[in-house]
């Protein structure tokens, strides 16, 4: 499930992310706003703006769907609780991986419809249409849940780099 995370890219080291931030989100749907602000002031530290539209929108849909349908029924309110879902921001040179963790096991893909005049039932496909790569693996021991995640390629900086001495 993780190799969409490759995309023709060198493998991945953990080790080698060059930049990660990560926030807790209250189980209330203010939290895609805030979401959204995080992402915001993440991608402006690590002077990333110019991507914020494809990437926010992306997490805007990977949060509105562990809030509407990963947590147990009830849980999304609007007072404060205990966070129950987690975005994680983590940037490598050569692309950027928006995480979202929420407790539910079950795949994301099976609640999506395909039925596109529906007004809602296409947060995956408008995630596959804005990321280069998405997927979902579940989450073992004490965590449970699952990681639904989004790739963006980035420009290869020593590309650039050599383009410019040329």
């Amino acid at each position: 499930m993780l190799e969409p995370l490759r995309q023709g890219l060198p493998p991945l080291d953990p080790a080698a992310v060059s930049n990660a931030a990560s926030c807790a989100l209250p189980a209330r749907y203010e939290a895609v706003r805030e979401a959204r602000l995080f992402t915001r002031r993440t991608l402006d530290q690590w002077d990333m703006g110019d991507r914020f539209d494809d990437i926010c929108l992306v997490v805007s849909e990977l949060v509105t769907n562990a809030l509407r349908h990963a947590l147990p029924a009830g849980a999304v309110c609007t007072v404060e609780q205990t966070p129950s879902v987690r975005l994680h921001l983590m940037r490598w040179p050569e692309r950027l991986v928006c995480a979202v963790r929420d407790p539910s096991p079950e795949s994301p893909v099976e609640r999506e419809t395909e039925d596109f005049s529906a007004e809602s039932g296409r947060g995956l496909f408008l995630v596959d249409s804005f990321a280069d790569g998405w997927g979902w693996h579940p989450l073992a021991g004490t965590l449970g849940g699952k990681v639904v995640w989004a790739l963006f390629q980035l420009p290869n900086p020593q590309a650039g780099a050599a383009d410019r001495t040329e």
